[in-house]
């Protein structure tokens, strides 16, 4: 069955390790796009992060960003928001508060963080974070549970960035406290917590169906461990060639890493064979 939709993920993929897009890279999109692929992002960052890269690649297109918490073509016409309760964002603060680690409520326009000096890989990338667009209002206070109280948030996603020894332990309390939320291990120093359901997989899905096509009709690519559910899903799931052993190893397709313009590479190796859609009712021909 040919592909009708092509998902990436930005970190790890779409950019390489300097955060930049290489030249290749946004030549191979626009080549797929001239084949009637519909392409997307699919992030954890934030809106206004991913509608910039967006923006970059010329795409017209939902994106699917704040781990699939928030779904949209513009910031102010969410096709799908899925949020934490203010009490509940309140809550889970206060708890998180008791670990050695530092947190980030990730709202769709603004974000705001704790201070808290677990170590300074940690804290360095809690505040100088590569998603923040100098338009995305950021702030870093002493306690989120104070400001909470007087200023309340609903979040799409609360960040944890904790070392991994402690991950397993706030994983387990904030499932058990709060079964309204999901918490996603991002990788070895981050976590998100998020409205329960929600994933990439979920909005990749939510997607696709929206725009009639079948998860057979997908190819996605990523390299985090929360992208592998998103790649067993797909019709072709691509890990990228920086991708754990584990996300590789259930990938239908593994391609070059991120700094060896992996994404590119797998764009032009597989739609290369493949017509724009229609191309062969044009000669009277059964598609396969």
């Amino acid at each position: 069955m040919s592909k009708q939709m092509l998902a990436l993920n930005i970190d790890g993929a779409l950019l390489r390790s300097n955060g930049k897009l290489h030249q290749s890279t946004k030549d191979a999109i626009e080549y797929v796009k001239k084949k009637g692929i519909y392409v997307t992002l699919v992030t954890n960052r934030h809106f206004r992060s991913a509608q910039k890269i967006a923006k970059t690649l010329k795409l017209d297109a939902m994106l699917i960003t704040h781990s699939g918490a928030y779904i949209a073509e513009k910031i102010d016409e969410p096709f799908l928001e899925k949020k934490i309760s203010e009490d509940h964002t309140f809550n889970i603060v206060q708890v998180l508060e008791s670990y050695q680690c530092n947190i980030r409520l990730l709202h769709e326009k603004y974000s705001i963080g704790n201070k808290k000096k677990v170590n300074s890989n940690l804290l360095g990338k809690t505040m100088i974070h590569p998603s923040d667009p100098i338009f995305y209002p950021v702030q870093f206070v002493e306690s989120l549970s104070d400001l909470l109280l007087d200023e309340p948030v609903s979040a799409p996603v609360i960040e944890v960035y904790a070392e991994s020894g402690l991950q397993t332990d706030i994983t387990e309390t904030i499932v058990k406290a709060f079964p309204s939320v999901d918490v996603i291990r991002i990788n070895e120093e981050k976590l998100n917590i998020v409205p329960k359901g929600v994933s990439k997989e979920s909005g990749l899905a939510i997607v696709a169906a929206e725009l009639g096509f079948s998860m057979e009709e997908v190819v996605a690519i990523g390299h985090q461990d929360d992208d592998l559910p998103m790649i067993e899903l797909a019709g072709l799931g691509v890990a990228m060639g920086n991708a754990s052993h584990e996300v590789k190893r259930k990938a239908d397709w593994v391609t070059r890493s991120n700094d060896e313009q992996g994404v590119a590479y797998m764009i032009k190796e597989y739609f290369r064979m493949q017509q724009r859609k229609g191309f062969l009712d044009k000669f009277h021909m059964k598609r396969l």
